[in-house]
């Protein structure tokens, strides 16, 4: 597959057809979940799956093998998810990977003393509208409701820089998320899950930044699309918006399909 270095708008004939050359069955198929197979919402607890996303995503995961990497943990996921795929990893990658079960304990532990720490700073200091959400395997800090963001976003930093051991920071829309060191991110993830399924190729579409950790393997056996252009983003190809994830399962389906005949 041609690497470019600006990603190319998938939903033409010619992008269609280098996609046609490159999925079959023997291919692992990955998602993200919020802004992929859900719109965003400005409430992360009611998100949901179209209908019609549902529909093709439970025909895929009856031809092929599936995987969601989302940031989300794996029970909190679960239910959103109108399918049981083969993987459904949590936390940024650091939760569900098999064989990781240990050093999934040990992260557990980590955010347990950054949360401690964390509310032991804030105790002292004026954090109306930050909350902070222990995920499992991973922490996220959350100031949307703050008065002042600005403010609480500095406050927040200022307390990050005081954990130990240090984590690995990837910021959001009003949210930082703290990950323990070793850690998998989204990349290694998907790279361990095509050894565990004995699967040579790939096939990943995400949309924020932590979905980046894929995007820049830029690996010829790894097809990856993002959600929405971004300037600079590093996946080979791109979809307009969220609503179009509908053609692109169509088209997968469909392709899969031929390849039975």
């Amino acid at each position: 597959m041609r690497m470019n270095e600006q990603s190319t708008y998938l939903l033409n004939e010619k992008p269609c057809s280098i996609m046609k050359s490159f999925i079959d069955r023997t291919t692992l198929f990955a998602f993200d979940l919020d802004g992929t197979l859900a719109p965003i919402v400005s409430n992360p607890g009611k998100i949901g799956i179209p209908d019609s996303v549902r529909k093709e995503i439970t025909i895929l995961n009856h031809q092929a093998v599936v995987a969601v990497i989302t940031g989300r943990s794996r029970l909190d996921a679960m239910q959103y998810m109108p399918i049981t795929p083969s993987y459904l990893i949590g936390n940024h990658g650091a939760e569900g990977l098999p064989g990781w079960e240990k050093r999934e304990r040990d992260f557990i532990r980590t955010v347990i003393k950054w949360q401690n720490h964390l509310e032991l700073i804030f105790s002292s200091k004026e954090t109306t509208g930050i909350s902070i959400e222990n995920k499992g395997a991973t922490l996220s800090i959350h100031y949307r409701k703050a008065d002042n963001v600005k403010t609480a976003h500095a406050l927040i930093l200022s307390a990050v820089n005081q954990l130990i051991p240090q984590p690995r920071r990837i910021s959001g829309k009003y949210i930082e998320n703290l990950i323990p060191d070793g850690a998998p991110d989204k990349g290694v993830a998907l790279m361990l899950l095509m050894h565990h399924a004995k699967r040579q190729k790939a096939f990943f579409a995400g949309d924020d930044e932590t979905d980046e950790d894929v995007f820049r393997l830029r690996d010829k056996n790894i097809f990856s699309v993002r959600v929405g252009r971004k300037n600079g983003s590093r996946a080979h190809f791109h979809l307009r918006g969220q609503n179009e994830i509908v053609r692109l399962l169509r088209g997968i389906n469909y392709i899969i399909g031929q390849t039975k005949k």
